[in-house]
Parts: structure tokens; sequence; C-alpha cells
């Protein structure tokens, strides 16, 4: 059975902003979405386990759980893996390769940040911030969004410097909802974008 109904939890109000505008992009229409921000990761994580367990008491076949989350020092493989467990234990059913296709909750990852999604459409960032240089996705520390070395929101806030912007300091909301107006979804280089791209169209499919 397909999504109407979307329950989105991330970990601070700058992803909130940005994927208030993109989700539409991705999915039109079709389907309804809250989206709950957190103080921080350790926020979101701290509060995750009773959340969902709450969810798992009155979570209708036709709505989804989608919870983001920065990897930022951690390991990939072991966040995704505490967060299937936490959905897991509190009953909740996430997507598993080969089985039935209906899940309730999807955990993904953003690499290492926000920001890595950002550097995956440069065009979007040139057209909000046209005096940044055309030439970063040709660099080869930048090539790659999600293996930004040195934090990729450092590196993102460092060469919105260097082009005459922020020169206190990022307003990340504001950039957030700036950038979520321009990026084309379909194009974003990050794959880590992608996959999340990826699980919200599954959503809104026949199961």
């Amino acid at each position: 059975m397909k999504a109407e109904h979307l329950e989105i939890l991330v970990e601070e109000p700058s992803m909130e902003a940005f994927l208030r505008v993109v989700i539409p992009k991705i999915l039109g229409n079709s389907v309804t979405f809250n989206i709950y921000p957190y103080q921080c990761k350790d926020d979101l994580l701290k509060k995750l386990p009773s959340r969902l367990e709450g969810y798992a008491n009155w979570l209708p076949e036709t709505y989804r759980i989608v919870v983001i989350i920065d990897r930022d020092d951690d390991n990939c493989n072991a966040l995704k893996g505490e967060l299937d467990w936490i959905a897991t234990t509190a009953g909740l059913k996430t997507p598993k390769a080969g089985t039935d296709k209906y899940w309730q909750i999807a955990n993904r990852i953003a690499i290492e940040e926000l920001e890595a999604w950002y550097f995956g459409d440069w065009d979007a960032v040139r057209t909000v911030y046209p005096r940044v240089k055309e030439t970063i996705p040709n660099i080869a520390q930048y090539r790659d969004p999600d293996a930004i070395a040195g934090g990729t929101w450092e590196a993102f806030e460092r060469l919105l410097k260097q082009g005459g912007y922020f020169k206190n300091g990022i307003r990340k909301t504001e950039v957030a909802r700036a950038l979520g107006q321009q990026v084309t979804p379909e194009h974003n280089r990050s794959i880590s974008f992608q996959k999340l791209r990826t699980v919200l169209l599954d959503a809104i499919q026949d199961s």
C-alpha cells in the first residue's frame, strides 16, 4: 500500500527548511508530510526510541516514517545499524532487500552533513550565490560531495566567504531554504541524497 502521508524526523532546523522545499519537488502533491526538527543529533538519538514506540501504537498503513541524520564522524554502517535496531525494537518494519516491499520506517544518513547535498548541486549554489567559483565541482577535493574531508559545513562556509558572502558566519536555515528552492533533485551528485530521494519515491509506490 503506497504512502499518503510522511512523518519525517530530522536533527536540526536547517534540514527541515531544506526538505520543506525539496520534498514537493520529488513527490509533487502525491502525499502530505510533517517534518519534526530536534535540537541536535544527540537530542534526536536520545528521544527516538520513545518517539518510535509511540508511532508503533497508532501508525496507519498509509503512513511512513523517514529519519534523516548526519553521519558526522560516525561509522556509516554502525549508525545505520543503530537506527534500524531502534526501529525494529519499537516494533516498526524497515526496508529489507528481497522481502515484502512494505515498510513503515526508513533511516537515511546525510554523508557527512546537509552541506554535502549543496555540493551535489553546485549550479543551484551559484544561482543563489553567483560569486562562488564555478569550477568547484572539478576540483579533486570537492568532486565527490560525500567524500569531502575536514567537514562539509566548514568547506561550504569557507567557499561562500571567499565569494564575499556571510563574513560573520553562515545563517544555516536561511541558506537551506534558499538552496532548497533552486536544487534539481534528480541531478544531485550526492549518493546519500539520491538514497533519500529513492526511498521517498519508493514510499509512494504500491507495495
